[in-house]
């Protein structure tokens, strides 16, 4: 049976992977597919494709753009997320801040350089014109939990992360939502280190054909709201809005989009150059 590691972060865009392991669905392609959580998110999924620790990574679209350019030897396969994800901006519930423009110069809460948070702190700056060299500051907190704690001890003063994630959180007063920010390209994609693809093809197409069999249904699974909600702790009206604000999809990355990538990533100054669609993508 061919072991194969793939990894994501712990949340409800990655249910259908554990449904279709729960399933016994790979193991009946003779495949032993081995779900890792990565709660440091996509800086650390980049590091594990580049240690092999990983031959997958169901990551956001940018930073796996800025990771293959910067020479992390793996290719998208396809988008797994069409729709683009909604970034809640977050202060500690007793911060003083109260709206986009108090937060301007003062420190963002990032998992780690390089990662979902810190290039999306870019984003919004240059959303409200702010000046990206003095008006952005970052401390490096890892992961959700070190962002509860850093913004509660004043260790950093606001964080960004997806919106209906730290939902609970704001439920339960230890965050304060003062504001959205949704990337402007699909979130999700599937990439794939090199070697993989070049040795084991087939079993990667066996893999996206059995994941997207379910994503193509997900919303019409039975009470899918309810596991959701059951699943990761939110209030199941949370979960059919945001059900009804996203969509899977089951094909390649276009080259508009990664174009569109690219052009944002380089006014920002976070990749050095644009690359070939060829460089970034592999059709199966």
């Amino acid at each position: 049976m061919k072991k194969v590691n793939i990894g994501g972060v712990p949340e409800h865009f990655n249910l259908a992977w554990y449904l279709t392991l729960k399933n016994g669905e790979y193991k009946a392609e003779d495949i032993n597919l081995r779900w890792h959580d990565y709660h440091g998110g996509t800086g650390a999924m980049c590091k594990a494709l580049r240690s092999g620790e990983i031959d997958i990574a169901v990551i956001l679209t940018e930073g796996i753009i800025k990771d293959i350019i910067a020479g992390n030897p793996s290719k998208i396969v396809q988008t797994f997320v069409e729709t683009p994800l909604i970034w809640g901006i977050h202060v500690a519930d007793h911060s003083k801040f109260k709206s986009i423009e108090d937060i301007k110069g003062t420190r963002a809460a990032i998992s780690r350089y390089g990662s979902g948070s810190h290039l999306m702190a870019y984003i919004n700056a240059k959303n409200h014109n702010w000046n990206l060299d003095t008006d952005l500051n970052f401390e490096v907190i890892k992961n959700l939990n070190g962002a509860i704690e850093g913004l509660s001890n004043d260790e950093a003063d606001y964080f960004m992360w997806e919106k209906f994630t730290t939902k609970p959180l704001v439920d339960d007063g230890v965050f304060r939502r003062i504001g959205n920010c949704p990337s402007p390209w699909p979130c999700f994609v599937i990439a794939v280190r090199n070697e993989f693809i070049e040795n084991s093809e087939d079993d990667l197409k066996t893999i996206l054909d059995i994941i997207n069999q379910t994503t193509s249904e997900f919303k019409s699974i039975p009470s899918i709201d309810r596991t959701i909600a059951n699943r990761y702790e939110q209030e199941l009206g949370d979960v059919q809005e945001w059900l009804s604000l996203t969509e899977w999809s089951q094909d390649i990355i276009d080259e508009k989009t990664i174009n569109n990538v690219q052009d944002q990533l380089l006014s920002l100054d976070i990749i050095p150059k644009k690359v070939d669609y060829s460089e970034l993508t592999h059709k199966l």
